[in-house]
């Protein structure tokens, strides 16, 4: 019991009068309620991506879970996450390739333009464009996932997104440096960090990135 939330039971408990809590207390205290279901969800997360096809809606799914556990919902993991992953998968491709192709060709294309620029210096300008491309849709991904949590649609959302990208740069760059900066860093850790990639090498920094972007999403 001492994992699990009490939703529904009267009694001792959260004080209502309390001031909600913020910032680092706020995120211990949803990891000390939720980091059984991290566990899971990772493992979760790592079984629906061995088909590699399933990588979209996996990481859909995930970021779908994660939300609610920001948004203080109750999280039944397994349940919520299947129906994650088969009510939406369409927004989980769509979302994977809105942020994978841009980020792969554009990250390609600024590091051929960047090695030849030193010959060509005109070449520079083709390399700016590119890694411009590959910033803007960095910051504009962390908050793409949130958005398409709700009943936006995902053309509406990925326009929230690259304004928010833009104009609210700050939070979402301590939540890419969290999500891509950790697992960058866990992946060439291994086979050291195996143990944490399995149980909760995804879950975890999901959690923290979407837990930095909720405040600018709350506005919305």
């Amino acid at each position: 019991m001492f994992f699990r939330k009490d939703y529904a039971a009267p009694g001792p408990g959260v004080d209502p009068d309390e001031p909600e809590k913020t910032g680092v207390a706020r995120f211990a205290e949803i990891l000390s309620l939720e980091c059984v279901t991290l566990v899971k969800l990772n493992l979760l997360f790592l079984v629906s991506c061995v088909p590699v096809l399933t990588i979209p809606p996996a990481v859909f799914a995930m970021n779908h879970v994660v939300r609610m556990m920001v948004l203080d919902q109750p999280v039944i993991c397994f349940y919520h996450y299947r129906t994650a992953f088969q009510r939406f998968w369409r927004r989980g491709y769509a979302a994977f390739f809105a942020v994978a192709l841009p980020l792969c060709l554009s990250g390609y294309g600024g590091w051929f333009y960047l090695s030849r620029a030193m010959e060509t210096p005109l070449l520079l300008a083709p390399f700016t464009l590119c890694s411009t491309v590959f910033l803007v849709t960095l910051l504009a991904s962390t908050y793409f996932y949130g958005l398409l949590t709700t009943e936006r649609s995902v053309w509406e959302s990925l326009r929230l997104a690259l304004l928010l990208g833009v104009g609210r740069p700050f939070r979402a760059v301590l939540s890419a440096l969290c999500v891509y900066g950790t697992l960058l860093a866990a992946v060439l850790a291994l086979p050291i960090s195996g143990i944490y990639l399995l149980l909760v090498g995804f879950s975890a920094p999901c959690l923290l990135g979407g837990f930095l972007i909720r405040t600018v999403l709350r506005q919305l």
